[in-house]
């Protein structure tokens, strides 16, 4: 017990020293287990065990989405169904809105990066929003909210990362995540409607050219619909049991790749970026899964975890008042962590506590899915609004962003209470 919290404080001591997260937790629970063992047969044991997690098939799936999202914006299809949808959507009051949510929520679900995503958006669609004349909440609002459906409508790179470090089916986390992230889409686009209805001035409608019904008629079927297909051939393929997760997204990057070909978009220039993309990315993910995995090991043979959930049920609350504790604390971790460093952290914790309590692990990981992304914007300190407020137009306040946030943060709070009254909304 001793030894799993000083590793945990270690941990932290070495993030807060700037450490990567990856080595700061691979390098401290190898010190922890040699400590533990006595001899560098620990070190060497947990190693051993932590490979077959990272050789495991379901994980082939990470890289291949992260691929498709890649390539999809390095070849610039991103920004041509981006175009299409803007013309189609005419003289549509908050039209640029209404496409961030549905275009930003479709890569950043592909890229499993809602940091990277937030990003880009940002420097891609605000000088664009703000040129014509958007409310900074108008803009900067909906690009915030992207990561909420990010992480629940598959494919979801971050669904399957959770999946394989609980030992979940993958299949089941992914479709299970379907039916909420549509009830949040709604209640996003609730929100842009709302806000635009009550204040017009927020974003301003401006004349647009008159588009053909055979020129629309061409968009929809030469800019979105191929790309609408294989997200749609990807997500029904887990679905319908046709594929397993790792046999689907090999089937989108591959189609993704066709598509460029057909559209003469496939460079050179654009496979080079998106190849050196996933690998940068696929690596940061596979480092922190084994870090994840010798940590679980760790908190296992010290006794840590098992102190853990003994405490917790010896604790006189009910279940759900638990859970909310559990939210409560990843809500406080994202004020100072990434997503993948509170997964590391709480996983090896949070699955046995809520299996003792009754839940359907399956459910536990929408809820868990839903909280690491509110844990992002949760004001005064979430790593995503200091990200937003860094690429925002210069002038920008903390406020005005936190401002901004708020309406898209309580429709993720709404869903938490949906989640918890009809837990049969994740198809269970």
């Amino acid at each position: 017990m001793i030894t799993g919290l000083a590793v945990f404080l270690l941990v932290l001591a070495f993030m807060a020293m700037g450490v990567p997260v990856a080595f700061a937790f691979l390098a401290a629970n190898l010190l922890g287990a040699w400590i533990l063992v006595g001899d560098w047969f620990g070190p060497l044991q947990v190693v051993d065990n932590s490979t077959s997690l990272i050789t495991s098939f379901t994980l082939v799936a990470v890289p291949m989405f992260v691929f498709m999202g890649a390539l999809l914006f390095h070849s610039g299809l991103a920004l041509r169904v981006f175009d299409a949808l803007e013309t189609l959507f005419g003289r549509l009051p908050a039209r640029l809105s209404y496409i961030t949510v549905a275009g930003g929520s479709t890569f950043s679900t592909l890229t499993g990066s809602t940091m990277a995503n937030t990003a880009m958006l940002g420097s891609l669609m605000i000088p664009e929003m703000t040129r014509r004349g958007y409310a900074p909440h108008m803009s900067i609002g909906p690009i915030i909210g992207t990561g909420g459906l990010a992480m629940l409508i598959p494919p979801s790179s971050l669904g399957v990362l959770l999946g394989s470090l609980a030992g979940l089916n993958i299949g089941a986390l992914l479709i299970a995540g379907i039916l909420p992230g549509l009830v949040l889409a709604v209640g996003y686009s609730l929100v842009i409607y709302l806000q635009a209805r009550l204040n017009p001035a927020s974003a301003p409608s401006y004349g647009v050219q008159r588009v053909p019904v055979k020129r629309r008629v061409q968009l929809v079927v030469f800019n979105i619909m191929p790309l609408g297909l294989v997200v749609f051939c990807v997500v029904g393929f887990i679905v319908l049991g046709w594929a397993t997760p790792s046999e689907a997204a090999a089937f989108g990057a591959l189609s993704v790749a066709a598509l460029a070909a057909f559209s003469r978009k496939l460079s050179v220039r654009a496979l080079r970026a998106s190849l050196a993309s996933t690998v940068r990315i696929s690596g940061m993910v596979f480092l922190l899964i084994l870090s994840s995995s010798v940590f679980s090991q760790l908190m296992a043979f010290s006794g840590a975890s098992t102190a853990v959930v003994e405490w917790s049920i010896a604790l006189e609350a009910g279940p759900y008042a638990k859970l909310l504790l559990m939210f409560a604390l990843m809500l406080v971790l994202g004020m100072f962590m990434d997503q993948l460093s509170i997964m590391l952290l709480t996983i090896p914790v949070f699955f046995p506590l809520a299996t003792l309590m009754g839940f359907d692990p399956i459910w536990f990981g929408v809820v868990v899915l839903l909280a690491l992304e509110m844990s992002l914007t949760t004001p005064p300190f979430g790593l995503l609004l200091f990200l937003m407020q860094s690429v925002a137009p210069k002038g920008t306040t903390l406020g005005q962003v936190i401002r901004a946030a708020l309406p898209y943060l309580a429709c993720d709070a709404l869903l938490l209470g949906v989640l918890i009254l009809f837990p049969a909304i994740t198809l269970r």
